[in-house]
C-alpha cells in the first residue's frame, strides 16, 4: 500500500515536471523583430542607452587629435 502510494505520487510529481517543461519553450514572441523590439526597449529602460556621463574619452580624444595634428603640423 504505501510503495503504491509512493508510486502514485511520484506520477503525478514527473506529470507536473513535464507539463512545467513543456509550457517553459513557450515564446512570447511571434517573430524576432518582436523580440528585438522588446529587447531594446528594456535596454532603454535600464538606461543603457544613455549618453555617457564620464568627460575623460571626449577629453583623451581631443588631446589626442591635437597631438596628431600638432606632429603633422611640426613634419612640414
Amino acid at each position: 500500500m504505501i510503495t503504491s502510494r509512493h508510486h502514485q505520487t511520484s506520477l503525478l510529481m514527473l506529470d507536473d515536471a513535464a507539463r512545467a517543461a513543456r509550457s517553459g519553450f513557450a515564446c512570447l514572441f511571434s517573430s524576432s523583430d518582436e523580440y528585438e523590439a522588446a529587447l531594446i526597449a528594456e535596454r532603454r529602460a535600464q538606461g543603457r542607452y544613455a549618453p555617457p556621463t564620464n568627460p575623460w574619452p571626449v577629453i583623451l580624444f581631443i588631446g589626442g587629435s591635437l597631438m596628431v595634428a600638432g606632429a603633422v603640423l611640426l613634419a612640414l
